[in-house]
């Protein structure tokens, strides 16, 4: 069997699962450069977004149809539910919805995307090309941008009309459309809602829309707000008609039934209109949700290593009762576990190189001619990164053969590379990347007291451990070093700062999937990241750039 389909056949197992949302995630989307299949008209985009359940692609929800569009900016928000713990596949699949209908059916297929929830979040925008039936590769791209909701969130209801607005067609009235945007701390634009437009109409009233106020001013009632208002062509190319600014402070001055009124300066004329808003909290009532959890800083980089036991203990690979036995068609207990926990770390993981260790084997001298991509080895260090965990995959297939299994199960001195690594991240006294350590391994460890002292000093450090005891030994001891029944100390007496440290038997999802076991050793790894961050009185870095979201049209 090869390589990759073993690869495959692990990662397949993978599912979804209810468990407690982490968060609430805020996704907008962006298409640029679509072609045009008709050379007399523009298309008339929509994307619908799904997620894959259960093996079956299920429709979540759609953006609105936007005419005569290459390259629009959607003002349709999807909020989801964010699981750090699972992978959640996601599908993004954009259409020509013809104006004469609004069916899907009928509609020309331009192109998907696939990706994870995980992808999204860990980059904040992420940014692949469209492919076409086949599979092929198009001109035209597709932009996901993710903003986490905070902890509390207020709901608002908006309702905004318009005076007196400029002519700009020759036979009938103008047909004005009100575009709201948020002014983001670099100084770009965010466009929050897109009214519908009102045909023939100078003096406007749009319909009352609700929005959270994170999507409106990210919380801050003092952060401006720009409007500006459109005379719709069915060309696409719309007539400004002018613009105002005014922040959700200024606004919420009618929630008492009072107008804003904000003058509307047309560019060249300088004609004056009026836009008028009125706000209310949803009818006079606070709406807010909690989010369950806790926030992974969306700017801080996981780094993810993983160690791998090739103690003889695991019995000869050619054997099939080995644990490191590689079946034709199945993978190992190894290969599951590794990739149900890789599959969700390598999303986060900022380079998609995974340092691989291995400890316990005996190296033949000509070791590094037999591999391209091979283990990054403790002793002696031989250096290589793998490409994602199917390079992880790829280079334990590749070197297994090699090997002698042989001893002691000591995995003190791999704490303490990754612990050398994440020191040098904690110098920077930024939240930018977290270090991740995956160790697999079959019996209890030989060096208990330096692997204690060495976890102790890595509490310090921006880093998790999690170990998984693969086969039926007696785990005991192992547990602990997870410090759920009490404070890890060092052999000197010194305690943990905090619990970094998650171990859990294979054995106990050997007959489930190994998505339950990505799900119960990663669930407590965002709060391991904030304690670690709140300890230090670090905050996220807040991201440089936000891309405007001035290219548009309803």
């Amino acid at each position: 069997m090869k390589r990759g389909n073993i690869y495959e056949s692990a990662a397949n197992t993978l599912g979804l699962f209810n468990s407690p949302c982490l968060a609430k995630v805020e996704l907008r989307v962006t298409c640029k450069g679509i072609s045009d299949r008709d050379a007399l008209s523009k298309p008339d985009p929509c994307v619908l977004i799904k997620m894959k359940s259960h093996g079956q692609w299920l429709e979540v929800d759609r953006t609105e149809v936007i005419r005569s569009s290459i390259s629009p900016t959607f003002s349709k928000v999807f909020t989801v539910d964010f699981y750090f713990e699972e992978v959640q596949r996601l599908r993004y699949e954009l259409y020509d919805i013809s104006s004469n209908h609004n069916g899907i059916k009928e509609a020309d297929f331009l192109g998907a995307m696939e990706c994870t929830l995980g992808q999204i979040v860990s980059q904040r925008k992420l940014t692949k090309p469209l492919l076409k039936q086949g599979s092929t590769v198009s001109k035209s791209f597709i932009m996901v941008t993710a903003e986490e909701l905070t902890g509390n969130d207020d709901y608002v209801e908006l309702s905004f009309s318009a005076r007196k607005l400029d002519d700009k067609d020759f036979f009938s009235k103008s047909d004005p459309f009100l575009e709201i945007f948020r002014m983001n701390d670099d100084d770009t634009l965010q466009l929050v809602h897109r009214t519908e437009t009102v045909m023939n109409n100078l003096n406007p009233v749009w319909k009352t829309f609700k929005t959270s106020l994170n999507s409106l001013c990210s919380g801050d009632h003092d952060r401006p707000l720009k409007c500006t208002v459109w005379d719709w062509d069915s060309n696409g190319k719309h007539d400004y008609i002018g613009e105002y600014q005014a922040t959700f402070k200024e606004m919420r001055g009618a929630m008492d039934g009072r107008q804003v009124g904000c003058t509307v300066r047309e560019r060249c004329k300088g004609k004056v209109g009026w836009c008028i808003c009125q706000s209310e909290r949803c009818k006079g009532k606070v709406h807010t949700f909690e989010v369950i959890g806790v926030k992974l800083p969306f700017d801080c980089h996981l780094s993810s290593q993983v160690a791998i036991d090739f103690t003889a203990s695991n019995g000869d690979p050619h054997n099939s009762c080995s644990l490191h036995y590689i079946h034709p068609y199945q993978p190992n207990e190894y290969l599951k576990a590794l990739v149900a926990v890789g599959e969700i770390c390598q999303d986060y993981d900022s380079d998609k190189m995974f340092p691989a260790f291995g400890f316990g084997a005996q190296i033949p001298p000509d070791f590094k001619c037999y591999c391209v991509c091979v283990l990054f080895w403790v002793f002696p260090t031989y250096v290589y990164g793998c490409a994602g965990i199917q390079g992880v995959v790829e280079a334990y297939q590749t070197c297994l053969p090699k090997l002698q299994l042989y001893g002691p199960t000591n995995i003190a001195p791999i704490i303490q590379k990754v612990a050398s690594s994440a020191s040098q991240e904690m110098h920077t006294k930024e939240a930018m990347q977290y270090f991740i350590l995956l160790i697999l391994t079959d019996g209890v460890i030989t060096d208990m007291a330096d692997t204690r002292e060495a976890i102790v000093q890595a509490s310090h450090l921006p880093m998790s451990i999690i170990i998984v005891g693969v086969g039926s030994a007696d785990f005991s001891d192992m547990q602990m070093l997870d410090g759920d029944d009490g404070i890890l100390r060092s052999p000197k007496g010194e305690p943990c700062l905090r619990d970094i440290v998650q171990f859990v038997p294979f054995r106990n999802f050997k007959h489930g999937s190994p998505a339950e076991l990505a799900k119960t050793v990663l669930a407590e790894v965002p709060n391991q990241v904030v304690d670690y961050y709140n300890n230090k009185g670090i905050k996220p870095k807040v991201p440089s750039e936000f891309e405007s979201s001035r290219t548009f049209a309803p």
